[in-house]
């Protein structure tokens, strides 16, 4: 573990915010491991204290990954819609019989992965909502296809929540359906479907969705079976600082057993067409100061366990992206290429960003371009623009008008 110090402007600065603060603030800098009393006392600064906070968290960055921001070429894709969970948080899910619920075919999924290998892609990230007839191979033989297809994509996929579906529509053991899909192909799982990981929070969030001991078993053992996953935290909802602290605790916790979390990605709540909020349940969302603390308390409590904490810019836009990569972020996510997810939510920040404005943008800030692989190993660092590639094409039209077919009962 790296023991970071602090520089003359993170001293100043955390010499100017309340005792408290500042002994804790010094106490990680020191290396030790922070407490949750602790750690809720950084979750609740405010002024001086967050400012602090910030600048001792961007210190820890640099002297944990350096001053590259990395991004990864990739493609989203969501193959259904349709979905019996009923999160009251998402406003991608659909019935079966809805008028815009639909269905891509293995053929389309594929075409689009391929599409995307060709515009140097080296990751799909693919995820879709659950319906009920789904067939309980569905996931492996999805898999199975895009790696048949494009044997050198890295398949980024199936969150817990759809390995646990998985794993009852087929009646197999955990352990066993996960080392299956690792013999296919499976390169990495997400680790979204965490929210907050307090199943108090979550019933309030969604009553179906896998209790957080679940999440945490289907982590943990894709950990073991050397599966590495991402780790997720959805805030700005119904969840208070103390929950915070508390997830990033067990995360911090996991790691340390494990080593499998490539990244830590907290998710900002988009509130504009989610149940949640038109039903009065939750706050419309994150401020700007919100996440920056999240961002930012984020490095400081799972420093030395996670060492890379990424930016979500679908859900945050660009300019609150780049403040969160100057409070503890090192990673600008992915390309994307098409997401839907966010963008039903009411997320307005777009769907595709290219490697050239993602260099451009973390330029912007005095950082350095990094493209990356999924699992953070570094392809190329851009640090003269003169020696950029060059660019690609405009954009291609990337998803068909007729690609998305309307849902049927057996689809899948």
């Amino acid at each position: 573990m790296v023991t970071p110090t602090m520089n003359g402007s993170s001293l100043t600065v955390a010499d100017a915010c309340p005792a408290e603060v500042r002994e804790i603030l010094h106490a990680a800098a020191s290396g030790e491991e922070l407490t949750f009393k602790q750690g809720l006392a950084l979750a609740t600064t405010k002024g001086s204290a967050l400012e602090a906070l910030v600048a001792v968290a961007d210190q820890f960055r640099r002297e944990t990954v350096g001053d590259a921001i990395t991004y990864v070429v990739n493609r989203n894709i969501n193959f259904t819609n349709v979905c019996f969970v009923g999160c009251s948080f998402c406003g991608f899910g659909r019935g079966p019989g809805a008028p815009d619920a639909y269905s891509l075919s293995f053929e389309e999924v594929v075409r689009r992965a391929r599409q995307a290998w060709e515009r140097g892609a080296t990751e799909v990230c693919v995820q879709g909502g659950l319906p009920r007839d789904l067939d309980g191979f569905f996931y492996r033989d999805l898999l199975r296809a895009i790696k048949h297809a494009i044997p050198g994509m890295h398949v980024h996929a199936f969150s817990p929540m759809e390995i646990d579906y998985g794993v009852t529509k087929t009646g197999m053991l955990l352990r066993d359906y996960l080392r299956m899909m690792k013999d296919e192909g499976l390169g990495s799982i997400p680790g979204t479907a965490a929210e907050i990981l307090d199943d108090r929070v979550r019933k309030e969030l969604s009553p179906n969705k896998l209790p957080a001991g679940r999440w945490v078993e289907i982590i943990t053992t894709a950990h073991e079976l050397g599966i590495s996953t991402t780790s997720t935290m959805m805030y700005g909802h119904v969840e208070e600082p103390a929950d915070w602290v508390r997830h990033m605790l067990l995360l911090r916790a996991i790691q340390k057993r494990t080593s499998g979390f490539t990244e830590f990605v907290p998710l900002g709540f988009i509130h504009e067409n989610t149940r949640l909020y038109r039903h009065g349940g939750a706050r419309p969302g994150a401020k700007r100061e919100e996440h920056l603390q999240v961002h930012a308390l984020a490095r400081v409590l799972l420093h030395g366990a996670i060492k890379n904490l990424q930016v979500s810019w679908v859900k945050l836009g660009f300019e609150t992206s780049l403040a969160c990569l100057q409070a503890g972020a090192n990673d600008f996510s992915g390309t994307l290429m098409e997401e839907n997810i966010s963008k039903a939510a009411g997320a307005t920040f777009g769907e595709y960003v290219s490697p050239e404005e993602f260099r451009a943008r973390i330029r912007s800030i005095g950082r350095v371009p990094a493209e990356r692989t999924t699992t953070y190993k570094i392809r190329r660092i851009f640090d003269k623009p003169e020696h950029d590639p060059p660019a690609l094409p405009p954009q291609l039209p990337i998803v068909r008008p007729d690609s998305h077919v309307t849902y049927t009962e057996g689809a899948y």
